[in-house]
């Protein structure tokens, strides 16, 4: 989510080599060799690989080498994508908190909010707090349990999601510059089949997520 001269200097930001071929801002050639062998990883995660490779051969690195590197890559992107969040005084499970009544397109109750978003029942109430006080979102008690209110977007809030989402859909563009449409759609299908299988272990429902 990041403008102009911002996203040129994006964490792990696509450029080119002299060569011509997508590169990262670390250096990372995704070219393959010219005898058609995939490219040998140069990332950071590469280099903690042959670190254990080096004290400890006797182990099977290569769950590291996936999951060390999702996790690397979760974190530059959210880092480079919170920032617009902050220049309007927002943190990501805020953020997330409306995305969810945005995109989901009607009132939603601070239970199925903490579903939509991981969170726990506590801290969503504390963030709702913040968010009502912004007039961002409104809160309504159920008619038929008192007990149970049903929160709406404003329409304020309404405004701020779409101010900033094109921002973020623009900048993820630009990170995935480097992997032509049939690697995004490889990259895009093995996630799905990871994240199918990881929220099914925890009993997690698809539909709740979009």
């Amino acid at each position: 989510m990041r403008n102009g001269s911002e996203r040129d200097t994006a964490p792990n930001a696509v450029s080119r080599t002299e060569d011509g071929t997508p590169s990262t801002s670390n250096g990372a050639s995704t070219a393959s060799g010219a005898s058609g062998t995939p490219p040998v990883p140069r990332d950071t995660v590469a280099a903690v690989v042959r670190q254990w490779q080096a004290v400890r051969p006797d182990i099977d690195t290569g769950p590291m080498e996936v999951i060390g590197r999702i996790n690397r890559c979760a974190a530059l992107l959210q880092q480079a994508e919170d920032a617009p969040l902050r220049r309007v005084g927002l943190t990501r499970p805020e953020f997330d908190l409306l995305g969810a009544l945005r995109r989901t397109g009607h009132e939603l109750t601070p239970g199925e909010l903490a579903r939509e978003t991981f969170s726990s029942g506590a801290a969503v109430t504390k963030r709702l707090k913040q968010l009502q006080e912004r007039d961002l979102v409104d809160r309504r008690a159920d008619t038929r349990d008192r007990r149970v209110s049903h929160v709406r977007l404003t329409d304020e809030g309404r405004d701020l999601v779409d101010s900033i989402l094109p921002d973020q859909l623009a900048y993820e563009t630009v990170v995935l510059a480097g992997l032509d449409e049939v690697g995004q759609g490889q990259l895009s299908s093995l996630l799905g089949e990871l994240l199918g299988q990881l929220e099914g272990r925890l009993g997690l429902s698809p539909g709740l997520r979009g």
